[in-house]
């Protein structure tokens, strides 16, 4: 994400120990945000008539989707694994709710969730949780399209907390691509979702930067392998000059990776493509944030 940073003293925690959710091993990543500061409004009860009830929590926050194939598994099924896991780590589980108590359509447009084709939710078929450990809080949110499953997974820690690592079952994950690249070679493409930029500017901040260094290493493990780097924007301002700046920031990002990491430039391509890609509405200002983005674009090797 594209912002400038303010720092808060109340955000200062002690680091949290190391978290792992394991996904069943068909487990295919569709999206990986990562917010180094940001707040989310954590649901913490069922649609009460008139809103979902929330608590702000400010910290790193981690979105990530998921698709499954699961056959005739429920919905249930694929949540039930998951909880279970969330509460053997020490969580307490603030909401745990089937879709139709949860509030069914009030409740599933009153939360956050990540735009489709990212995530799909049927309003008729999904269950929600939302847990607390100290400092870290979570949301799962798991439905259905046969046959298929979707999980979206949000989670809020310390910004100098390991955060959580969740992976397909048995394929090791490290923290660096949990937070970057991880599922780049399926998904083909990436947000690098912690890149600092001031409003408006094409400097890129001085880091360091968890996605800069997980990309450079998939990058530098085969010298065939090339991304297109792409600067989006929201919709403020003429397109012309958002594509320009757009571009401005995927040079910049070039840069830093072959300057600093020592990525052959042959591998990396730049372009802007302004606010004709957005991934969320820029009707509000969290939806504009998430359009403001450096997204990694994989490409036929050579």
């Amino acid at each position: 994400m594209i912002r400038t940073l303010a720092f808060c003293a109340a955000l200062a925690a002690v680091p949290a120990a190391a978290q792992e959710l394991a996904l069943p091993s068909e487990a295919r990543q569709l999206t990986n945000r990562v917010n180094p500061l940001d707040s989310y409004d954590l649901p913490i009860a069922i649609w009460d008539g008139s809103r979902v009830p929330t608590r702000e929590v400010q910290g790193r926050v981690v979105k990530q989707t998921w698709r499954i194939s699961v056959g005739s598994k429920t919905t249930l099924q694929v949540f039930a694994s998951l909880r279970d896991q969330i509460e053997a780590q020490g969580y307490d589980v603030l909401l745990d709710c089937p879709g139709e108590t949860c509030g069914g359509f009030d409740f599933r447009f009153g939360t956050e969730v990540v735009p489709s084709p990212d995530m799909y939710v049927s309003i008729r078929d999904y269950r929600f949780l939302s847990a607390i450990r100290g400092d870290d809080v979570l949301s799962l949110l798991v439905s259905r399209n046969p046959p298929d499953a979707y999980v979206q997974i949000i989670t809020v820690t310390p910004p100098n907390a390991a955060p959580m690592e969740v992976a397909p079952e048995g394929e090791p994950v490290s923290v660096e691509a949990s937070g970057s690249v991880s599922g780049l070679d399926v998904a083909g493409h990436v947000v690098l979702g912690d890149l600092e930029f001031e409003t408006g500017a094409d400097a890129l901040g001085t880091g360091p930067f968890d996605s800069l260094s997980a990309l450079a290493e998939w990058l530098n493990q085969e010298a065939t392998r090339r991304v297109a780097l792409v600067g989006h924007t929201d919709n403020i301002g003429v397109l012309e000059s958002n594509i320009s700046l757009g571009q401005r920031r995927a040079e910049a990002v070039k840069a830093r990776l072959v300057e600093e990491f020592g990525v052959t430039p042959d591998q990396l391509e730049t372009a802007g493509a302004g606010y004709l890609a957005p991934v969320a509405s820029n009707a509000t200002p969290q939806g504009r944030e998430a359009n403001r983005r450096v997204e990694a674009v994989v490409l036929p090797a050579r």
